[in-house]
Order: C-alpha cells, then structure tokens, then sequence
C-alpha cells in the first residue's frame, strides 16, 4: 500500500464524505450522519481561518481525514483541537497513527501549538489507544457528554502538551495549596 498525507483539497470532497458516510467512522465522532455533498464541498473549500486540514490517500483513495482547529481566544491561542476519522474498510491498518503523527508533527514544528486537545467516546478503546499512543493523556471525562444511536454516551477529554514548548514561562499549575 502507498500511503500519502496531505493537505486536503477541494476536490477531496466526495471522497471525505464517503469515509464519513460509514457507521463506525460516524459512530466515532461528533458529525451527523448523512451530510450533504454541498456541505463538505463548502468545508474543504471554505475552511475556517488557520484550520488544517489532513488527508489520507492509500493506493489513490482518501481513506482518513483529519482536522487542526486552532482555538481562537487570544489566552489560548496557543491550543487546537482536532477530529479524524478513517474509512470503516480501512480501520486497523496505521491510516489513523499516520494521519496523527503528522498533525502532532505541523502543531509541534509549524503552528507553535503547545496543546493538542480531543474528545473520544470512552467505549472507543483502538481510538483512545491510538490517542495515547501518540502522547495524549486523559485529563477528564464528561459525562453523557453527546447523543449517538438515540444514547448519551460518556466522552473522555484528552490531550498533549508539546514535549519541549518554546515559552520558557510555560508553568504547570499546583492546585494542592
């Protein structure tokens, strides 16, 4: 298998729709299902300002997707979120690790992001370990935190702090006084 992650295109609408479209993909993450062609025309086409977007292509195919979502308030500018999914045909093959090291990569040499932040459905144990894998931490979990398949289901916060952040007044919080 030839494996490319790059920046998604346009173009790349039809095929990112079609990776959503799968039950265990949409499952997954936070997205309705049965989008519209229009609406993911309108989101890779007109992304919100300083948003990634990641694509990845095996063989030819857009098989994962993934989104950096910088947070916009000024005292946070140093953090993003992000959501991915992987074609259900294709879960289990290293598109999702693949997809992920390469946005931790963009955040931590590029975008001087210091804080990498998710949510994942705490019953989505590949995802989580994929997440940890990668040097998120579950920091919280909120509970019936979002409807899937008719059921609140519980969510866990998780996310990474860069390794070595370029602020030499970063300073972690001790809440024990």
């Amino acid at each position: 298998m030839e494996l490319i992650i790059r920046h998604a295109e346009p173009s790349d609408f039809e095929a990112v729709r079609v990776i959503y479209a799968g039950p265990e993909a949409i499952a997954g993450t936070l997205q309705v299902p049965f989008p519209s062609l229009e609406t993911w025309r309108k989101r890779l086409s007109e992304p919100e300002p300083d948003a990634r977007t990641l694509v990845a292509v095996a063989d030819g195919t857009a098989v994962g997707h993934l989104g950096l979502h910088p947070a916009y308030r000024p005292r946070r500018s140093h953090a993003a979120s992000l959501g991915m999914a992987v074609h259900d045909a294709w879960t289990g093959r290293g598109i999702g690790s693949a997809l992920l090291q390469q946005a931790v990569l963009l955040a931590d040499d590029w975008l001087n992001l210091s804080r990498l932040e998710l949510v994942v459905f705490v019953d989505n144990k590949p995802a989580i370990h994929l997440y940890q894998k990668h040097g998120f931490t579950i920091e919280g979990t909120h509970r019936a935190f979002a409807l899937r398949k008719g059921v609140l289901v519980d969510a866990h916060a998780m996310a990474r702090l860069h390794p070595q952040p370029s602020s030499p007044s970063c300073v972690q919080s001790d809440f024990s006084n």
